[in-house]
């Protein structure tokens, strides 16, 4: 998945993503399905365009929250499979590079799982199945025993050498924090290696810096107010512009100065509303749902201003994976027995 022969085609894949994009729920739609049962939603789901044929193929076997679940997670899929067939060249290496954000993700939730002790099953249905990861391998990580395995079975990965590193952190400490950074680090060192020169790149670039800075800042703000003994220096993530390892370090123990830096930075006009909440409320869900806004803005902004470059690409993976992320919340919400307002709460809406 990594490379392919040809020259780059941004217009052609471009002109395929916007039309994609134009059947992305929208705030009304979100408003009619905090108020219908999960039935009513895999039906108003079965009647768009981009759930339409998940929902027939897997109507037979599954109802309720798991049809949409298993519908969502096979569209995500079958989504970015068809971006990656439309890429040629240049462009497919970069989006490739980019949805191994889901390699990742499997990852870190195979871990999250055996440390759970989850059954099978359930660490399965949370998969996203849109990285370079064979059914295989995934099948394998699913089976490992231990986190030890898991760790092994990845051995010759791009996520191997930095999981066998963390290793010792994550037996010493009892947390799966060492780990999961150590995943993240992997990812963002191979989006660092990516050839991104000429205008619309540096661009593209730009979006990464923000997307490393943000992640920086919630790494340092949850060690931060988990109490834990652990230099957030140690978890820093290379290629971001706004903090250095060593500032991290000292803003760990004075998150009000780390607010403020956040503020006075280039995002700070994009974030002001997610700071106040983080400031009056004290709370990190208001801040992260404000980043993922303010990424989903910023990669908006970027596609609309290099239409012929990855970044509309980038821009709609964001926006369906958040798309996604809104429908599974909403469906869970109704199952749990919460009200339309307590689920609207947990949507990101740009």
């Amino acid at each position: 998945m990594s490379s392919r022969a040809g020259t780059s085609n941004p217009e052609y894949v471009n002109a395929r993503v916007r039309s994609r994009r134009a059947s992305l729920y929208e705030e009304d739609d979100y408003r009619k399905l905090v108020r219908m049962s999960p039935a009513e939603i895999a039906r108003f789901m079965e009647e768009s365009s981009a759930y339409e044929s998940e929902i027939n193929a897997l109507g037979s076997r599954f109802s309720g929250v798991d049809l949409i679940e298993y519908a969502l997670n096979a569209s995500l899929a079958e989504d970015f499979e068809d971006i990656l067939r439309w890429c040629e060249g240049a462009l497919y290496g970069h989006v490739a590079r980019y949805l191994r954000k889901f390699d990742a993700w499997n990852v870190k939730t195979v871990l999250r799982g055996i440390y759970a002790d989850a059954e099978r099953e359930a660490v399965a249905d949370d998969l996203i199945r849109a990285g370079e990861f064979d059914e295989g391998l995934l099948d394998r990580l699913l089976d490992s025993g231990s986190i030890e395995e898991a760790v092994e079975t990845l051995d010759g990965t791009v996520f191997g050498r930095p999981l066998a590193g963390a290793l010792d952190d994550y037996e010493s400490s009892g947390v799966l924090v060492p780990l999961e950074n150590a995943v993240d680090r992997a990812y963002y060192e191979l989006l660092r290696t990516d050839d991104l020169t000429g205008e619309a790149l540096a661009k593209y670039r730009e979006f990464l810096e923000a997307e490393i800075d943000f992640r920086n800042a919630i790494n340092t703000l949850r060690l931060s107010r988990s109490g834990a003994d652990a230099d957030p220096s140690e978890y820093f993530i290379e290629g971001g512009v706004l903090f250095t390892a060593p500032a991290l370090r000292q803003l760990a123990s004075n998150t009000d100065e780390l607010v403020q830096r956040v503020r006075e930075s280039r995002y700070g006009d994009q974030l002001s509303d997610a700071l106040a909440d983080l400031e009056a409320a004290e709370s990190l869900i208001g801040f992260e749902y404000g980043l993922e806004t303010a990424l989903l803005e910023y990669a908006d902004s970027l596609g609309r201003i290099h239409p012929l470059s990855v970044t509309p690409v980038v821009s709609y993976v964001l926006a369906k994976e958040r798309e996604v992320d809104n429908i599974r919340a909403i469906a869970r919400g109704k199952e749990a027995g919460l009200t339309p307002e307590e689920i609207e709460e947990e949507l990101v809406v740009v």
